[in-house]
């Protein structure tokens, strides 16, 4: 039976998603910009939504990556890339080699 792979006892998705948080909150807080700020250049009504994210609950919406990417100051490919390192580490390892740490 086919189970999604973030629900694998290989990697430990609450760690990921936290570290996923940490990794936004970095490169927010590289671009001096409150959780508010970050809210209303990506789209979102509450801030809050941004803070839960940080804290590693919840993910970014596939179809706002460009505009978070964007926000962020990173080009998009590249930001995806960086997220699915947490929010796909399978699909990561398989496209980039196990131990790529960029």
């Amino acid at each position: 039976m086919y189970t999604h792979p973030q629900q694998a006892a290989v990697h430990d998705v609450q760690k990921l998603r936290r570290e996923a948080g940490k990794w936004l909150k970095t490169l927010r807080m590289a671009r001096n910009l409150t959780q508010r700020e970050l809210a209303e250049k990506v789209g979102v009504e509450y801030y809050t939504f941004i803070s839960q994210l940080e804290v590693g609950r919840g993910r970014i919406p596939p179809d706002r990556y460009e505009m978070w990417a964007q926000a962020l100051g990173m080009e998009a490919s590249e930001f995806v890339k960086q997220l699915m390192r947490f929010y796909d580490p399978e699909t990561y390892r398989i496209l980039f080699g196990k131990g790529t740490e960029e």
